[in-house]
């Protein structure tokens, strides 16, 4: 069992050369490492033995390894025991639905795909000090995230990836934003359970209209085209 991170990239945030071969907590504390220290500390806390980051479990170097990431991304936090989200823009009293993570398209499905999920504040505490288990069964939490992305409460809990409801799928990441461009597309490969080339350098429309391709190709549901 393996508990996964979801957050918002920022700066400094460690690469796998960055931490191989060095004890993650001996490293100094700045930027992300110290968010990805304290991301273990808290799965240990939760008696999990091993946590996955984007940031530093994945060798960005390696097109192969990027490509095979992105097509197993959906998969890796669907089968892992738990999601922690890291909100580091929202204070101990504030709201979730304040922060950015709602507004970027990777963590679309780092929502969709987790059935365990767990939100922390920008110091690492528990969202309003809630003892839940899953934030995703208390009912105050999932009607904020059901305000805040527009999407139904039974998609939250009980996800399935595929073609069914399609344009509503590509409504709920329209007005996500990515770093790189193409990523709007790339995003949303898991969500539709579709495995086609990552092609960094392709523009984002390029991107898309593959995607819209497949989906029509698949689906029969040319309403996507006006989503």
């Amino acid at each position: 069992q393996y508990v996964t991170l979801s957050h918002r990239w920022g700066d400094g945030e460690p690469s796998l050369h960055d931490i191989e071969d060095h004890t993650i907590y001996d490293m100094p504390v700045k930027g992300g490492f110290g968010k990805v220290q304290a991301f273990c500390r808290v799965a240990l806390e939760l008696d999990y033995l091993w946590a996955w980051s984007d940031t530093c479990c994945i060798d960005k170097h390696s097109s192969a390894e990027v490509q095979e990431t992105i097509g197993s991304m959906f998969a890796w936090y669907r089968q892992s025991a738990l999601t922690i989200v890291h909100l580091s823009d929202v204070p101990d009293t504030g709201s979730i639905g304040s922060s950015e993570w709602f507004r970027r398209g990777w963590t679309l499905q780092e929502l969709l795909a987790p059935r365990t999920m767990l939100f922390y504040t920008r110091n690492w505490s528990l969202y309003k000090n809630l003892t839940s288990a899953n934030h995703k069964e208390d009912a105050a939490v999932l009607a904020e995230l059901a305000r805040e992305t527009r999407i139904e409460p039974r998609f939250l809990t009980d996800f399935s990836p595929g073609m069914d409801n399609a344009r509503s799928r590509l409504q709920w990441a329209s007005s996500r934003l990515t770093t790189r461009p193409e990523d709007i597309a790339y995003s949303l490969f898991g969500i539709f359970n579709v495995y086609l080339p990552v092609l960094y350098g392709e523009s984002a429309a390029h991107a898309l209209g593959r995607l819209l391709t497949e989906i029509v190709s698949q689906s029969g549901d040319i309403s996507v085209l006006d989503w």
